[in-house]
């Protein structure tokens, strides 16, 4: 099995070496997929000085579109069985790919989701407020989908590349999280629906000072997209 590592980076100059070396120490075949979303904190003159390490595979946007861009750029060449997304700001570790892997390796999963929220590992406790809204933009979700998630919003989804196959995406930013969920709980492989799991991921959460980006206005924008998504398609 080979593993696509799709990563999109936007100003994570100050972790982007360290998250590299990390996802390097999995012990999985496996590429690792970068998109630069037109960073300007020297995030771009960083990955232009590792071209020529031949595991990454490093795209550009000539302008800033959006998580959801970056995504679609890393989806279009990824080569791998299974299509793993990682965010550069060492919120999530790789060192648990093996968590998120087991129940696809297992046969019994299609799509796998790291969830913080059902009896995740280890979390850093902060941010009342943004965890309330995770939990409430997951459960419009899943009234829509009829999925029981608990972490639509989660950076870690991990795909079986048949699933995204025939997927075409759309949002440009954050709203990435509920249009593929959207269409993921739509999907069919052989007239069957797609089958999704959930595991418990450890979460080192950053807050704004740290550099967080996401903000109530994204959180605004994802209800809208549950409802886009899930009635118009």
């Amino acid at each position: 099995m080979k593993l696509s590592v799709v990563i999109p980076v936007y100003n994570e100059c100050a972790t982007l070496r360290q998250l590299i070396d990390r996802v390097r120490a999995t012990p999985f075949d496996k590429e690792i997929i970068l998109v630069d979303d037109c960073s300007r904190d020297g995030t771009r003159e960083l990955l232009k000085e590792l071209e020529s390490e031949p595991d990454l595979r490093i795209h550009y946007h000539a302008v800033n579109q959006g998580k959801g861009a970056a995504l679609r750029t890393g989806f279009a060449h990824a080569t791998g069985d299974v299509v793993l997304i990682q965010d550069a700001d060492l919120e999530y570790d790789p060192g648990e790919y093996h968590l998120l892997l087991e129940p696809i390796q297992k046969g019994l999963a299609d799509v796998v989701y790291g969830s913080r929220f059902r009896g995740a590992r280890m979390s850093r406790v902060h941010l009342f407020w943004h965890q309330m809204a995770n939990h409430f933009l997951t459960q419009v979700s899943n009234m829509f989908t009829n999925l029981n998630l608990s972490d639509m919003e989660t950076c870690y989804k991990v795909f079986r590349r048949e699933v995204l196959e025939g997927i075409e995406l759309k949002s440009d930013r954050f709203g990435f999280e509920p249009e593929i969920t959207a269409k993921i709980a739509r999907k069919r492989l052989n007239g069957k629906r797609v089958r999704i799991y959930e595991v418990p991921i450890s979460y080192y959460g950053r807050d704004y000072a740290d550099g967080k980006k996401i903000s109530w206005k994204d959180g605004v924008a994802a209800l809208w997209h549950i409802v886009r998504f899930n009635v118009f398609g």
